[in-house]
């Protein structure tokens, strides 16, 4: 699976189709049954039954596997996207967003590891999930990359020529760490996870300097 090359941080939108309170109540009750038994295992019944409600209603809300998909990334993406607002107000902006991508990799979630292992497996197999993982990769890119811009002092378009490749870097590094299969904490692999991203981050830390 490929995807594009990160949006600038100029071009970032609203987040498409913001899920309703009750859509959001449905996917809470059925992110186990799609995990547990994924997306092409996991009937429209099973989902319904998971969600209390008759196929027919559960349809009104989510006609497909790929509008479950977009629900859930939407869900993510705001959440993701609020962490992003706190790091702009921190003093230390790269030591927020450090202090953020240690919490991500450190904290197993293993529900929604498996929940977004499966999702990302869709994604080989379905062009419509594909292209919404990847929206959902270019939005943390391009919030990353607005950040970048500040610290190093560059433009929004030279950051994003200079910078593009570290974001995306960064975002499949939190994502592996996020989605592998062990439960275990493994604090030695987190430690060589947070090592490689915070060279990466050195890069955008030392464009700083260049600058002063």
């Amino acid at each position: 699976m490929t995807f594009p090359s990160p949006i600038s941080p100029a071009h970032v939108g609203p987040v498409h189709n913001p899920v309703s309170d009750r859509s959001a109540e449905i996917l809470g009750r059925i992110r186990e049954v799609f995990a547990e038994k994924g997306f092409d295992g996991a009937s429209m019944q099973d989902l319904a039954r998971a969600a209390g409600m008759s196929v027919g209603n559960f349809y009104r809300y989510f006609p497909s596997k790929a509008a479950i998909v977009e629900g859930m990334v939407a869900l993510d993406i705001a959440e993701i996207e609020q962490k992003f607002a706190e790091i702009r107000t921190a003093d230390d902006l790269m030591g927020a967003v450090r202090g953020k991508i240690a919490g991500e990799v450190c904290t197993r979630h293993k529900d929604k590891g498996r929940l977004w292992a499966e999702i990302g497996a869709a994604a080989h197999r379905k062009t419509e999930v594909a292209a919404i993982c990847g929206d959902m990769e270019n939005r943390i890119c391009a919030n990353m990359l607005g950040v970048f811009a500040r610290v190093s002092g560059l433009s929004p378009e030279a950051c994003h020529q200079r910078f593009g490749a570290h974001a995306r870097f960064v975002v499949m590094m939190v994502k592996a760490a996020a989605t592998r299969q062990s439960d275990a904490l493994e604090p030695d692999l987190n430690a060589l996870i947070l090592q490689s991203i915070n060279r990466v981050l050195d890069d955008v830390t030392d464009a700083a300097s260049e600058k002063s």
